[in-house]
């Protein structure tokens, strides 16, 4: 297994940074499309996270794992999730996926930078296994029922305490809330020392859930529809410079990447679970097609509006210069239709909190504009992220982009470095194996390459790895596609036919990694994970 165990070839050598290391805050937005901030297309109002990338830098190639769980342990413990048992392994009893328990040797993130002197801070969604508490942060504000209903509070806790369910509850608000609680909390009594703040919206995950007067703003915006809104984010894409590569065709015979027709009848007539041309739907079907994605983009809106007010309170306590804000999707545009929690009321107003409504593969296709399919396929659709990095005492850029490829792998040791904090070589009498991550730290100065040999891919049999320009992607039980993305990141001109031996090569690769990823997933025992009881006593909510 040469080339794959190449991979971990390389050693922890973790310079220490300044004696003030930077404060840093992780935030994660759940199945954001690619194009759905301003700053990279979108015509949705995000003039927060704009100022952001206007202050420092947009990466052009970034990359997550096509899925939640696997982007969430991939960004705190820096290895792929079938590494450290998070996604499905052959030969893991646990079964892998969302239920699998990480090896001793992967503790996550927040270990190695208390031992450097930082507080951690968690808020909104979790989907780690284990809870925050018992693993090294100090407060946690943890979405459980929140993500089934934006509106609701029963299932989500502060430090272990149950929300109380006020009349304007909403949960991106409350993750905002309860950030900007810790934050005041920190300066108040730890001014002295740096932090790190892992910082979760659920938005805008199904269901389509928002504020009526974050809706209204969008009301007249999509009754043009999918296909001119996606070549209009594709064609202030291209003026921005983020892409060059021809807008790859809607794949109109592709649907939700699970079936659930019983639940798309209980969605009414208007619903449609194939992205169609626009101009083939009913005048009922528009409208109630634009008013989905009205509610979509309210989400969108009110997780900058509520980033906004915690970075004002990075302002006001003194941290917004020596603070690094990276800020990534943990997969792409979700083209997933279904009924949960509460169920559907199609009687009452959409986007209220009795509806369940997903954007399905129309709206998705348009979300994750320039590229094809959507979250939980690897094409460049499910994975690609927007990625922006945010630190003015630290990158004398504004504005530039950033073009090497880079994963939510990299996360970890960047972030690592910049801290001046290290690794060990054993946990618990196991070895740990080098990451598969690669700082980026060096490219927050200057747009140079992220050394990596190659990047990995799989979820749910859905395969891809990238090596240099080279991409070998597949669904399912499909053949072998490649594309070279320099010139076509859409994913428009498959060239296996053509170029039989680079298949082969990248096909050894691919399968020569995952025996090595099998290796490594079993090489030691499963982490404890204590739960902290819920308390019973209740708190108010944070003003």
């Amino acid at each position: 297994m040469k080339l794959s165990l190449a991979l971990f070839a390389g050693l922890f050598v973790v310079p220490v940074v300044s004696a003030a290391p930077p404060n840093i805050i992780v935030i994660l937005a759940d199945d954001l499309g690619y194009s759905d901030l301003g700053c990279y297309g979108g015509e949705i109002a995000t003039p927060n996270l704009d100022a952001l990338a206007a202050g420092g830098l947009r990466f052009t190639q970034a990359y997550n794992t096509a899925r939640c769980w696997p982007s969430r342990a991939a960004v705190m413990t820096g290895y792929y999730a079938q590494q450290v048992r998070r996604d499905v392994v052959p030969g893991i009893a646990s079964g892998g996926g969302n239920r699998g328990i990480r090896p001793v040797w992967a503790p996550l993130l927040t270990e190695f930078l208390r031992t450097a002197g930082y507080r951690n801070y968690h808020a909104g969604k979790w989907h780690i296994d284990g809870r925050p508490l018992g693993n090294a942060f100090d407060h946690s504000f943890e979405i459980g029922g929140g993500q089934s209903n934006f509106f609701k509070a029963p299932g989500n806790t502060d430090d272990g305490v149950p929300n109380v369910q006020t009349p304007d509850y909403y949960v991106t608000t409350a993750t905002a809330d309860y950030s900007v609680k810790y934050l005041r909390e920190h300066a108040a009594k730890f001014g002295a020392q740096p932090f790190f703040h892992y910082l979760c919206f659920t938005a805008p995950h199904f269901p389509l859930h928002a504020p009526a007067a974050d809706i209204a703003k969008y009301r007249d915006t999509y009754g043009k529809g999918w296909n001119v809104i996606a070549e209009a984010r594709y064609a202030r894409q291209k003026k921005i410079g983020l892409v060059t590569h021809a807008l790859p065709a809607m794949e109109r015979e592709v649907g939700p990447p699970y079936a659930f027709p019983d639940d798309v009848v209980k969605l009414g007539p208007d619903e449609v679970n194939r992205p169609v041309p626009w101009s083939e739907l009913t005048g009922a079907q528009q409208v109630f097609q634009a008013a989905k994605m009205a509610i979509h983009a309210a989400m969108v809106d009110r997780m900058d509006q509520e980033i906004g007010r915690v970075v004002a309170q990075l302002k006001v306590m003194g941290a917004y210069e020596n603070t690094l804000i990276l800020f990534a999707s943990d997969n792409g545009a979700s083209a997933e239709m279904m009924v949960r929690g509460d169920g559907h009321d199609p009687a009452v107003p959409m986007g209220s909190a009795n509806s369940f409504l997903c954007i399905g593969p129309g709206w998705s296709s348009a979300a994750n504009t320039p590229f094809r399919r959507h979250k939980t396929w690897v094409h460049e659709g499910g994975i690609a992220t927007p990625l922006i990095a945010h630190w003015p005492a630290g990158i004398a850029a504004r504005g530039e982009l950033r073009r090497s490829p880079t994963h939510l792998i990299d996360f970890m040791p960047t972030v690592v470095e910049l801290a001046g904090a290290k690794i060990p070589t054993e946990i618990k009498g196991f070895p740990v194996p080098p990451s598969p991550g690669r700082s980026f730290a060096a490219a927050l100065k200057q747009d140079v390459p992220v050394a990596h040999d190659f990047l990995w891919w799989e979820h749910e049999g859905n395969r891809a790895i990238r090596a240099g320009d080279w991409k070998l992607v597949t669904v399912k039980q499909g053949e072998w596609e490649l594309y070279n993305l320099a010139r076509d990141r859409g994913e428009s001109e498959n060239l296996a036919a053509k170029n039989p031996a680079k298949v082969r090569e990248l096909a050894a690769l691919w399968t020569e990694h995952l025996g090595a990823t099998v290796q490594l997933a079993l090489s030691a025992p499963a982490q404890e994970m204590p739960s902290p009881a819920v308390k019973k006593a209740k708190r108010a909510k944070p003003e």
